[in-house]
């Protein structure tokens, strides 16, 4: 433990200290520039596919305890005398809003800081360091920037011939490698990965979807994505892992790839389009709001096929 009492990096606990004791990207590092130009260079369409849900009030997976999203009005015409005090002719003006929601609403990325065991984060900070007032001092949403690279879509559903997994399925290493083998790729390290179970498009059918059972993956899927040395794992239900959870421990998936490995997790992906089109390959990005000190953020990823 530093002087601090901030890390404990270890290389012995999956990938802390492997980009260096105070390293809060994880295996964002795996994501080179070489490998960027090598995914955009695999662009073939040039279609565009918007992977997020919008953030409203309604119609959406919300967990009670986050509340519910608020866009309230800030400014509109009954507040034409602001503009005017600049100058502003009668008859114009402006419109402006505040959001009001959860890190964790809608589409979202988790920051490594989202999950601590056994009283540490990813690296070995501390766990209980969050404050109330400027958040997480590392592995917050802040360190992540901009992050591009090679998209590959796990169509796990089409692999099993259905429209969605069973609830409560845990997708197992093999269920992986299956639907790889079936559309003809493989897994290279710095990958964003994004497994299909069907979920968020059943849910879309149907808001009144249990959210408290549904398919994900498993630990040892877990363990088989971070061997691979894969940058991000997403999925289109609201916790990546299955729930209930695999072996009946607690986000043992999230302690897995964010806290020992480093892997950031997206959540509440729409994947529907991509696997209308059979486009399992893509340039990905993905850009979280850069709040200092978020466990997470909501944001809008897009694959370019």
């Amino acid at each position: 433990m530093s002087a601090g009492g901030e890390t404990v990096a270890s290389p012995t606990v999956g990938n802390w200290g492997r980009w260096g004791a105070q390293d809060e990207r994880g295996a964002l590092n795996l994501i080179t520039p070489e490998r960027v130009r090598e995914a955009a260079q695999g662009v073939r369409t040039g279609k565009v596919y918007p992977l997020g849900l919008p953030i409203q009030r309604s119609g959406i997976p919300l967990a009670d305890y986050r509340g519910t999203p608020q866009r309230l009005t800030l400014t509109n015409h009954d507040d034409e005398y602001l503009a005017q005090a600049y100058g502003g002719a009668p008859g114009t003006g402006f419109n402006e809003d505040v959001f009001v929601f959860a890190a964790h609403t809608s589409t979202h990325m988790d920051a490594l800081g989202h999950v601590y065991a056994h009283g540490r984060l990813y690296n070995g900070f501390a766990g209980d360091a969050v404050s109330p007032y400027s958040g997480a001092p590392h592995c917050g949403i802040d360190k992540v920037g901009a992050v591009a690279g090679r998209g590959v879509l796990i169509d796990v559903a089409a692999a099993k011939g259905v429209e969605l997994l069973e609830p409560g399925y845990v997708i197992t290493p093999e269920d992986l490698t299956t639907a790889l083998d079936r559309q003809g790729l493989d897994l290279r390290p710095g990958d964003l990965v994004l497994i299909r179970t069907g979920w968020i498009e059943a849910f879309l059918r149907d808001p009144a979807l249990d959210t408290s059972t549904m398919a994900g993956i498993g630990l040892a899927a877990a363990r088989y994505l971070a061997a691979q040395d894969v940058a991000v794992v997403g999925a289109d239900n609201v916790a990546v892992e299955a729930m209930p959870f695999d072996e009946g421990t607690f986000l043992g998936v999230h302690v897995v790839l964010l806290v020992e490995h480093g892997i950031h997790l997206v959540e509440n992906l729409h994947l529907g389009e991509l696997a209308a089109d059979g486009c399992h390959e893509f340039l990905l990005a993905l850009a979280p709001l850069r709040v200092t000190g978020a466990t997470g953020s909501p944001l809008t990823p897009f694959a370019i096929g």
